[in-house]
């Protein structure tokens, strides 16, 4: 079992959790050429993960299906009550869930699914926050994919991750506070002149994409209703999909690791919901971690433009 720790006097946290530099790496520099992975997440190898919670069935055959993490961050075990002791020393147990969802039977990534198949995973990503937001102590489900080997995954074969906690996370705090200084969403409004302007890659009729305006990322793509929707069960998966499709395709031309993450709101307030595409192409680094200001080498205009199809990136 591992801790929850809150830095000395910030609201930023961290898991200490030792178990997880135990988990399996297929990702490394110089692989041997006559090494043979196992695919653990493989039709057959069910065996090898944790006890099924769940799965998605068609013809009787699994298309997606989900289970604790072998190598958890968070487990449902000690106290999951914040304490402070010496004043400084913010803490619980590293108390919660983690889930892994496999997202297809076969070796094909998240980008050359189809809108259906996508479709269907984002209906599990919201089943997911549903039931583990009803477990005690859990105030917060994230949802988030790791892609390559710059994204953090250590399994090739297609899946995400849930991690569920007994706090809200301070970037999801951080944004609660923020839209209380405005009097109606400012995301809404947010979205209605990204919607007109240069940093807009795709829409349809539920959704628009874009290049937001301060990217952190090289190519960092938002996804956001353009209706005031808070929580990704009510959102239009179907469109939702497509539009997620659209987007990875192009990552995908530009063969980077990504990151994706859903914000969405904790019961009881009102954020807007956000799908955020992070591409991992540039590092920081000290100056990075020393200011906390990013320095991003693509602008998001003309990441959008590559979107849009205006511009060649390769």
């Amino acid at each position: 079992m591992g801790e929850l720790r809150k830095d000395y006097i910030l609201d930023r946290w961290v898991i200490i959790a030792e178990t997880r530099k135990k988990r399996p790496k297929e990702f490394k520099e110089q692989p041997a050429k006559t090494e043979k992975k196992t695919d653990y997440f493989a039709p057959g190898n069910e065996h090898l993960t944790p006890p099924e919670k769940g799965r998605i069935e068609k013809n009787r055959k699994w298309q997606i299906r989900w289970f604790e993490n072998k190598f958890p961050a968070l487990t449902p075990e000690g106290n999951p009550n914040i304490q402070t002791h010496n004043k400084f020393f913010t803490f619980s147990s590293n108390y919660g869930y983690h889930e892994i969802i496999v997202e297809t039977p076969t070796k094909k990534q998240l980008p050359e699914l189809s809108a259906e198949e996508i479709e269907e995973l984002l209906k599990v990503y919201a089943n997911r926050i549903i039931e583990l937001e009803k477990k005690p102590h859990i105030k917060y489900a994230a949802v988030f994919k790791n892609e390559g080997p710059k994204g953090g995954t250590s399994i090739i074969h297609a899946h995400s991750q849930v991690t569920a906690l007994n706090i809200i996370p301070p970037n999801i705090k951080e944004k609660l506070i923020a839209i209380k200084k405005f009097v109606n969403c400012p995301y809404c409004e947010i979205v209605k002149k990204e919607a007109k302007g240069t940093r807009k890659c795709f829409e349809n009729k539920e959704f628009l994409a874009f290049c937001p305006y301060a990217s952190r990322f090289n190519f960092e793509t938002w996804i956001m209703p353009k209706k005031h929707i808070t929580r990704l069960e009510d959102a239009n998966h179907k469109e939702l999909a497509k539009i997620l499709k659209r987007v990875l395709e192009k990552i995908k031309e530009l063969k980077v690791s990504y990151n994706i993450i859903i914000h969405y709101s904790p019961k009881g307030e009102d954020l807007h919901l956000c799908i955020e595409i992070l591409p991992r192409i540039a590092t920081w680094a000290g100056f990075e971690f020393s200011s906390g200001i990013v320095i991003n080498s693509v602008s998001p205009e003309r990441a959008a433009a590559y979107y849009r199809g205006e511009l060649n990136e390769h």
